[in-house]
């Protein structure tokens, strides 16, 4: 067996063997080793005799478990086993039967923490996961129990829902395998349920025209940000948690923190999506622009989609995403380049991706601010060809 003194670059570097597994013995660590699978998984293992015969224990998974942590863990087990006490035995009468919620809990705050879903993946650990294993120690969970509660996410008509959930489960057991809590992930190699369908709604002229008008009746908060998010193709979050000091310069500045890609955006804003901005409410003391509390972005998405629809009549069903698709369309209709397109949608794929990404660093600013300027333009002559007989304020221009 190949020895040598591990770090953690080259433990990182090392690749899997075309078949089966090999183990890469720490130097200066006796019976700690890396093992690699063919698939590409690593784990430290500790290999030690008791009675005279060579047994071996599992540590944990890179990366969950870092090189050093490894090294203490071993420390530990060696300790057992050179004291004549089997380690395995002596990690199961000392570890506690931990539960399902208590875990998911750790792993939110741990593992998400920097995951920009976060709130989403909370809230889907709160609605699938903790009914059913809530009180239930992690150990006891198998794959039958995931395979049925996948399942039966699917059964009721949301294989999509219930592939995501599959993804959280995944992640929540390799962590939780990571940190020592199993031996074992149950989740691992499961089948998917279904297929994830590719978006590509897009709303026609006549359907955008629908919205606008719902979201006027709608009125306060959700009309407003709807209203902005077909002026802007801005992202749904980005519009929800717009903060006041993010407007300046006609543009709302969205620093990487609050991006899906983790990458500084900027938003022109044109005078009809100025004048919206400028006719909201303003909550004393807050930052936030759309809030009812003052404390906290809005939430309740999903509701205010409920009661948009119940004032039109669309006959394919639609997201509020799909609005994003739909500046993104129209922008192309109307001549606007792809990378301009995509440097409003605040994209680093497609166009802007690799060399190019690397060495094209023009901003597009102005051509963002026309391109958006033309597409609001757009939209307020088919609202008002709707609208003959309504001035603009009726039309949610303040």
């Amino acid at each position: 067996m190949p020895r040598r003194s591990l770090t953690t670059a080259s433990v990182a570097r090392l690749k899997p063997p075309s078949q089966g597994q090999l183990d890469y013995f720490d130097k200066g660590f006796p019976g700690l080793a890396l093992r690699i699978s063919y698939g590409g998984g690593k784990s430290f293992v500790f290999f030690y005799r008791i009675s005279g015969k060579l047994r071996r224990m599992t540590l944990g998974t890179f990366p969950a478990l870092s090189l050093a942590d490894a090294r203490e863990a071993w420390r530990c087990a060696r300790k057992e086993a050179i004291a004549g006490r089997d380690p395995v035995l002596a990690r199961k009468r000392e570890k506690p039967a931990i539960d399902f919620e208590h875990v998911a809990s750790e792993w939110l705050m741990r593992d998400q923490a920097k995951n920009k879903s976060r709130r989403e993946v909370q809230r889907i650990v709160n609605r699938e996961l903790i009914p059913a294993w809530g009180q239930r120690p992690v150990p006891e969970i198998t794959r039958r129990d995931i395979l049925d509660l996948i399942d039966g996410i699917a059964d009721r008509g949301s294989p999509i829902m219930a592939r995501r959930v599959l993804a959280y489960v995944h992640r929540l057991f390799k962590w939780a395998v990571g940190r020592g809590i199993i031996d074992t992930n149950p989740a691992t190699d499961l089948p998917k349920p279904g297929s994830e369908t590719k978006r590509d709604r897009v709303l026609s002229d006549d359907e955008v025209i629908a919205v606008w008008n719902a979201s006027i009746s709608l009125g306060w908060p959700f009309g407003e940000a709807i209203r902005l998010l077909i002026l802007t193709g801005a992202r749904r979050e980005e519009i929800g948690a717009l903060q006041w000091n993010e407007i300046a310069d006609r543009q709302i500045r969205l620093s990487s923190a609050r991006t899906k890609n983790g990458n500084p955006h900027t938003i022109p804003l044109s005078a009809p999506a100025l004048t919206i901005i400028e006719g909201l409410p303003r909550i004393v003391g807050s930052t936030l622009v759309f809030t009812t509390s003052g404390k906290t972005p809005i939430s309740g998405w999903s509701r205010a989609k409920v009661a948009l629809d119940e004032k039109i009549a669309i006959p394919t069903p639609w997201r509020i995403h799909d609005l994003r698709r739909t500046v993104a369309t129209g922008l192309q209709k109307l001549g606007i380049s792809l990378q301009v397109i995509e440097a409003i949608l605040g994209h680093v794929s497609g166009s802007r991706a690799g060399v190019v990404g690397t060495y094209q660093r023009h901003s597009f600013d102005d051509e963002k601010r026309a391109a958006l300027e033309a597409w609001d333009a757009y939209v307020l002559a088919l609202v008002e060809r709707c609208n003959p007989e309504k001035p603009l304020p009726e039309l949610g221009l303040r």
